[in-house]
């Protein structure tokens, strides 16, 4: 894949999980992060905040990026109905946050950038996860043992509730980790 390439890949993401899906698909970059304000414009769609906030993100390292640099940011958020479900900002949050997903169908949207010196590339994929019912004793049991807050609608879908709690999905499952990691090899490819 990128073997007949010669590009410097830089991942710009704290996420162990992310770092690992694509540990798989690149087996040497670097990591690069920068704190980024994640605010986004009212009146965009879930796919249009996605792709917003990935482009942001790719944006803070465009002054510093070599001929040789490619870099890749990306941005997953969970949509109940028209509502956007961010990362929790504390515990009572987190609950709410599961509670409002049990029983109930969201949508995980990952966009990813690809940016070079003279190219920018985004793209999205769409996830649709089905919740079984939760019990205030389930929520409660993941919250305390996992403590989900550095996570988009309150959960990773690799722990234990991904495990209990989901139902079905309909598209990527990795998509639900943080990185549609198929789209992803297509668009190195391509790049």
């Amino acid at each position: 894949m990128l073997s007949k390439s010669s590009k410097n890949v830089i991942l710009a993401s704290k996420s162990p999980r992310r770092q690992e899906l694509l540990k798989e698909l690149v087996p040497t970059f670097e990591i690069r992060t920068k704190d980024v304000e994640e605010i986004y414009p009212p009146d965009l769609k879930k796919e249009q905040v996605a792709i917003f906030l990935s482009e942001l993100k790719a944006e803070a390292f465009k002054e510093e990026l070599k001929p040789n640099d490619l870099i890749i940011t990306s941005d997953t958020i969970v949509c109940l109905e028209d509502r956007i479900i961010g990362k929790p900002k504390d515990r009572e949050d987190a609950f709410h946050m599961l509670s409002d997903l049990s029983g109930n169908m969201h949508e995980v949207v990952t966009a990813v950038t690809l940016m070079s010196t003279d190219k920018t590339v985004t793209f999205y994929d769409v996830t649709e996860v089905y919740f079984k019912v939760l019990s205030n004793y389930e929520i409660d049991y993941y919250i305390n043992n996992y403590e989900p807050y550095d996570k988009a609608g309150s959960y990773g879908v690799q722990e234990w509730i991904g495990y209990i709690a989901i139902e079905k999905m309909v598209g990527s499952y990795y998509n639900v980790m943080g990185l549609p990691v198929k789209k992803l090899y297509e668009a190195l490819e391509e790049f």
